[in-house]
Formats: structure tokens, sequence, C-alpha cells
């Protein structure tokens, strides 16, 4: 909807919405992808509603990968023309009505939702199509149990004449989207993998076991097993639904990124876009919200790596390259104040390269790797580990507020 055709109220909310956000850049108290929004919805409560009528949306949520994902994917669609996008992180309403009032009237939208509000931003937005992308276990401390959050997800998918772009390779995203789909909801089975298994090893529906060979997947007594994908990821590219292959350049490292990357062409491909003219923009794609960035400072190229879950972290250990690595943990409001996260992480592949560790929880991850006879050393700072290792390259993995620090000082020098 264009601003000219927005009711009065609304208008009003969302150009003092713009002018927060504005003011919150311009005083550098954030990038206003929060307050803009928050205080447009104070003002107006159906702001986030009015501001998406008339835009075909695409809504994309999952435990994992989001914030990625919705950059390819509004890579991917921006060849249809301007996109809305809420290309930060800011995935929770404040944050969607932010992006949609700062765009403008644009065709298109572009949401990364969290898995916890997806029923609220369903209600509205009205989207065209909803990616699932996995669930599992996330600050146990203050979120839900992931079998939990399938059932929620599983209720308010029915009856929304949408279209679902669905992870095959993960059951629980398969039973989330068993009763639509069986309600007649159109689905595109992905193939985007599932490395860490310990949240679906039992049937959500039945309470059996889940069976695994290879890439396929079933319950031993019902019915939930591996649907047949629709899209997979094949060496360096995607073959797509119609059987043809794709080769992709990304910048963005690892298994992981190619599966963001076969969603991402997936979900473009329900609003028309051929896979062939979205891949190469796919490629353009080389930092989201300063993951993946490699800066360069004392001889030393750093690459940051965002994770902030056991199964974000078996990820980011398939990207890191075999150099020195530097692992940093917090436990702040944002990451989640528990730490026990930790020992469903296997640290096993970092055995033979040097670690060091730091962070305000550095001493609980030294006591896991010592468990998992992981030799590392421990630095007080991100500039301590900077001086300790050689010219060269050097992988940072870290949690959200470690990695925020870290990007900051990184910031503060460049």
């Amino acid at each position: 909807m264009t601003d000219n055709k927005l009711p009065m109220r609304a208008k009003l909310a969302t150009s003092i919405s713009r002018g927060a956000a504005a003011l919150s850049r311009a005083t550098g108290r954030g990038d206003g992808s929060v307050i803009g929004g928050r205080i447009g919805l104070m003002i107006d409560p159906n702001l986030l509603a009015e501001l998406a009528a008339g835009r075909q949306i695409a809504l994309i949520s999952g435990t994992n990968g989001k914030t990625t994902t919705t950059r390819l994917t509004a890579a991917a669609m921006g060849v249809l023309g301007p996109v809305a996008t809420n290309s930060l992180g800011a995935n929770m309403p404040t944050g969607h009505t932010s992006a949609l009032a700062k765009a403008g009237a644009t065709p298109y939208a572009v949401l990364e939702v969290d898995e916890h509000y997806l029923k609220q931003v369903l209600d509205q937005t009205g989207p065209k199509v909803v990616a699932l992308l996995n669930l599992s276990r996330d600050q146990l401390d203050r979120a839900k149990e992931v079998a939990m959050m399938a059932a929620l997800w599983r209720d308010a998918l029915p009856g929304r004449g949408l279209h679902l772009v669905a992870n095959a390779d993960d059951p629980m995203v398969v039973w989330a989207a068993g009763k639509a789909v069986a309600e007649g909801t159109p689905v595109t089975w992905v193939a985007a993998g599932q490395r860490f298994h310990d949240d679906s090893w039992v049937c959500p529906e039945c309470g059996a076991s889940i069976e695994r060979n290879g890439e396929q997947w079933s319950c031993v007594q019902g019915n939930l097993t591996r649907p047949i994908p629709h899209w997979t990821v094949s060496g360096d590219g995607v073959v797509d639904n119609t059987g043809t292959y794709h080769h992709i350049e990304l910048q963005l490292p690892g298994r992981v990124n190619r599966a963001n990357a076969a969603t991402a062409l997936a979900v473009a491909a329900q609003f028309g876009v051929p896979p062939a003219k979205g891949v190469p923009e796919l490629s353009k794609v080389a930092s989201i919200a300063g993951r993946y960035a490699t800066v360069v400072r004392d001889g030393r190229t750093i690459r940051l790596l965002l994770s902030k879950n056991p199964a974000g972290w078996l990820e980011a250990f398939d990207m890191a390259e075999d150099v020195p690595t530097l692992l940093s943990i917090n436990a702040r409001d944002p990451d989640g104040l528990d730490t026990s996260w930790l020992y469903d992480v296997d640290f096993s592949p970092l055995r033979g390269r040097r670690v060091l560790v730091t962070g305000d929880r550095a001493m609980d991850l030294a006591v896991r790797l010592e468990v998992n006879e992981v030799p590392f050393e421990h630095v007080k700072s991100f500039g301590q580990a900077l001086s300790l290792v050689p010219p060269g390259r050097l992988e940072v993995i870290a949690n959200y507020t470690a990695f925020q620090d870290i990007r900051a000082e990184l910031d503060r020098v460049n």
C-alpha cells in the first residue's frame, strides 16, 4: 500500500516511525530497526497490517539461517522490483513495521520472522509464501522446547491460502507443516540438510523413535517420513524442481549456505523469478549484518562467524578453515543466560588446530573443551588474541553479544 492510500492514523504513525528510526541512527543509538516500529505501533496498533496490505510477502522463519536466507531471497526477488526487507535481523513485529515503513511503497517484501512470532505475523501480513527452515534447541532458559515450537507452527499454518517452502530433512519441520499440507496447502520441499539431530530422534506425532538411513528418515511406527524433495543441493549448486542444475558461486561459506540459497531460490520461484535469473544475484551477497565478514588487521585476515546454539556451532565448524580459531562466549540477555547448551556441542572437530577462548563465560567454554580433549589458550580480549596469533588467517566464532563486541572493536579500528 502506498503512503497516500494509508488511513490518516497510519500515515502519521509511519511518518513518526521513520523519524524515530532516523534519529536513532543519527545519534548513534542504533540502526532504528526496532525503535521506529515500536513507536509506530504505539500510535497505530494496526500499522503492520496497514503497511503489509497490497504487497506480495514472503516470511522466512526457523531457528538458524533466517537472516542469511532472508537476505538471499530478497536479492533473488530484486530482479522483479523493489523489495522491502528487515535485512539487519530485527525479526519481531516492531522490526517488520519499521522495515516496511522505511521502505515505503514496494510491490514485494521478504521478512525474517522469529519462530515464536510466526502466527502473529501471519495474522497481520497475509503472506504469499512462508519458508520453514529448521527447528532446534535455542536459549531454553527463555524459549520454548522444540516440540512445543513445532506444535505452535502446526496449528498456525493451516487455512492461510499460502505456499510453504519447507526443509524435508528436519522431522520437526515436516511434522509442523503436515496439518496444513494434509488440508491442501501446496508445499515445495527443499533438501536443506540437518547436521544436528539431537532434537529429532523422537517422532513428535506418536513418541516412537525416528530411524535414519543416510539422507532418509522415518518414524518406526507411524507415518511421519521424509518427503521427496523438489529442490536439492548438489556440489557447488542446486537442482531445481524441474531437475535443472544451477551452479552457484556464493561468497558465503559452507554447505549450509548453499542450502539457504536453494531455499531462497525456491521461495523466489513462487513469485515468478526463474532460477537462472535469481542465481547471479545470490553471488553478490558477501556479508549479512557482519556475518561472514572478512577484515584485514595487522597482517591478519579475520573472518567472523556468528553461532548462537548447538546446531549453529556445528555448522560453523564445517565452515571454518583449519587455522587458528578464536571462540568467544557471553551469556547476556540476548544470548540466553544458561550456558549448559555447550555440552550439546561436539567440539572435537577443533582438535589439531590452535584454539583460543575469550568472552564473559570463557571459563564455561574452557571446561567444555577440557571434557572434549581440545587444547586451548585463554585470552582476556580479542585484541590479545590478535597479538598472539601470527600473520595469516584467524577464524572467529562467537555467540550474539560476543560477536557484536568483536565487530564493534574492529569498527573502531577500521
